[in-house]
């Protein structure tokens, strides 16, 4: 699989091994908790839990683990969690953003350090690979839902930046802001997303040898490994067989 940066879409499809599903589970669950720690328990009142809990049935997360992280936000009422970014260069020198979810910010920031440090690359300064990127809601829907046309045309009247078709999907990019409201008027028309996120885009994407992008696709699943992060952004096309 060529011309994917985000680290999700691949992750979904290794997801079938148990390991990598458990860890996914885990990170979903951590959030569904933080998410309805500081709003409404009720998804339909509160957007990122909504966004969380859509995600963790993308992820084909069973519904009393969903249960049991909304109701782990009033056990762990005393556990503060903190949403944080890092920025840095993985090997190849490519860029890259890292977004954890971490209750010791000084201990994730170690454990990051070391990882890209052992693969090559360096953790920067806040802003050093930011403007690499740029920050927007992304939908994936399954290109037998819905036709070309008909995708285009929804998303054109919900207020989308943009709507192209791949082989497999169309994909749907949206202002940060008006990610949850285009989202919503867009799920009046299909039953469910392949996948849904905010994410940092890259401005341009790297092109990388199939060597180069193993020793990518390495140092991302050690990052990967870390309970505290939760989504990675690249700056470059990663092939996998």
């Amino acid at each position: 699989m060529a011309g994917h940066s985000h680290w999700a879409g691949i992750k979904h499809k290794k997801g079938k091994q148990d390991k990598v599903r458990s860890k996914i589970f885990a990170k979903l669950s951590r959030e569904i908790t933080v998410a309805a720690k500081l709003g409404a328990k009720d998804p339909a009142n509160n957007p990122r839990l909504r966004a969380a809990i859509q995600a963790s049935r993308e992820s084909n997360m069973p519904k009393e683990n969903i249960a049991r992280a909304i109701s782990k936000s009033e056990i762990d009422a005393d556990k503060n969690y903190e949403n944080l970014r890092y920025e840095g260069f993985g090997p190849h020198n490519i860029a890259l953003i890292i977004e954890a979810l971490t209750d010791n910010k000084n201990r994730t920031a170690s454990n990051i350090r070391t990882i890209l440090q052992k693969s090559g690359g360096r953790l920067g300064e806040t802003g050093s690979t930011a403007h690499y990127f740029f920050l927007c809601g992304v939908l994936h829907v399954s290109k037998n839902k819905i036709s070309d046309e008909k995708i285009l045309e929804l998303s054109i009247n919900a207020g989308a930046k943009d709507c192209s078709s791949r082989s497999e999907y169309h994909e749907i990019l949206t202002e940060r802001e008006d990610f949850y409201k285009i989202k919503s008027e867009i799920e009046k028309n299909i039953d469910s997303f392949d996948y849904s996120g905010i994410e940092w885009k890259p401005q341009t994407y790297l092109d990388t040898t199939k060597e180069e992008s193993d020793n990518i696709i390495k140092m991302l699943e050690t990052l990967e490994e870390d309970d505290d992060v939760q989504n990675t952004f690249v700056n470059c096309n990663i092939h996998i067989n």
